[in-house]
């Protein structure tokens, strides 16, 4: 009995000592930057030259424009102007999604200021 009852104490001390878990919302967040930061990575490969920062460069200011999302995507997929367009091969779906959110992030950020 005395036997079983240690086997069972270290069973559970084993059990107990696995890997921690990082909790949902922690990886929520964890999820969350590393999307902005991909989007930040994005921004700066593709439109940072054209936008210095947001603010109007060879193309306009982008920390003022209310535009929604959708909006930005398709100008970013066509073109507009001297834009040139970025198509699914250029920038994939997500990397577009990532850094749409990070221009938002940006200028609710503006915004607050």
């Amino acid at each position: 009995m005395k036997q079983m009852m240690i086997v069972a104490g270290m069973a559970l001390c084993i059990a107990c000592g696995s890997a921690r878990r990082m909790p949902e919302g922690d990886m929520q967040g964890a999820r969350e930057n590393a999307s902005l930061e991909n989007g930040r990575h994005q921004y700066m490969k593709y439109c940072q030259k054209c936008h210095p920062m947001g603010e109007e460069g060879l193309g306009p200011a982008l920390n003022n424009k209310p535009t929604p999302g959708f909006v930005e995507k398709f100008q970013v997929r066509h073109g507009l102007g001297a834009m040139p367009a970025f198509k699914k091969d250029v920038i994939s779906k997500k990397d577009l999604g990532d850094l749409i959110k990070y221009l938002h992030t940006r200028k609710k950020a503006k915004r607050l200021s």
